[in-house]
């Protein structure tokens, strides 16, 4: 009996543990919503985290070095668009949206190019505590002033819920080739991996010790 039991929460443990991870697996563009990974591409290690920071997975996640087999969708500049969840996310962390222009095909890139920021979910304070974007869907828009060319658009969830352990990475990558758009160049820009560092205060930060402010790792934020 005692046996028994002891699985049972073993085995409990272990499902609330895949349950709370979560795959940005579906995209928004206007007011159509696609199916599970059209325009995004595979990632073959389900919902488990990328952890390492010097990894080229933390660009779209295990298997997402390219999209050979992923399709590209057509967005205006200044399209809104949502990237979704298939649960809402879980671990507390900043949500931050990235891209980057491919050479040429967008399912032929690796993501070894510049990419720049494009916006940040951070905290919101109040009443001394930290409140997180923990949610199953992000929406924004492709900026207005980038160059007209396939792209790598990146959501990437940075969960910092375990002080003292290593953090984990959740990103998908969709891939859009965008028209309509201006002249600007894109910057600050980064390199991924490269663009996050031990030593950033948003990476090690301890979400429960007196969190007071915060800076989401990574660029500046890009806008035209």
């Amino acid at each position: 009996m005692k046996t028994s039991t002891l699985l049972a929460e073993v085995s409990l443990g272990v499902a609330d543990l895949v349950s709370g991870h979560y795959i940005f697996q579906q995209l928004t563009v206007g007011s159509k919503k696609f199916g599970v990974y059209e325009h995004i591409r595979y990632n073959t290690n389900y919902n488990s985290p990328v952890t390492s920071l010097t990894s080229n997975d933390l660009r779209c996640n295990v298997g997402g070095e390219t999209g050979t087999n992923t399709t590209t969708i057509d967005v205006k500049a200044g399209d809104a668009f949502t990237f979704h969840s298939d649960v809402a996310v879980y671990h507390q962390g900043p949500i931050s949206l990235y891209m980057s222009k491919a050479r040429g095909a967008a399912h032929d890139y690796d993501g070894s190019g510049n990419w720049f920021k494009i916006y940040d979910w951070g905290p919101t304070f109040s009443g001394g505590q930290a409140t997180w974007p923990m949610r199953s869907d992000y929406a924004y828009n492709i900026p207005r002033c980038i160059p007209n060319g396939e792209y790598l658009l990146r959501i990437q969830s940075l969960a910092i819920h375990n002080p003292g352990g290593t953090p984990q990475w959740y990103v998908s990558c969709a891939q859009v080739n965008v028209s309509g758009g201006g002249s600007a160049t894109p910057a600050p820009t980064c390199k991924i991996p490269g663009a996050f560092k031990a030593t950033d205060p948003g990476y090690t930060a301890n979400i429960y010790n007196g969190l007071k402010s915060y800076t989401v790792p990574g660029p500046a934020v890009f806008t035209c």
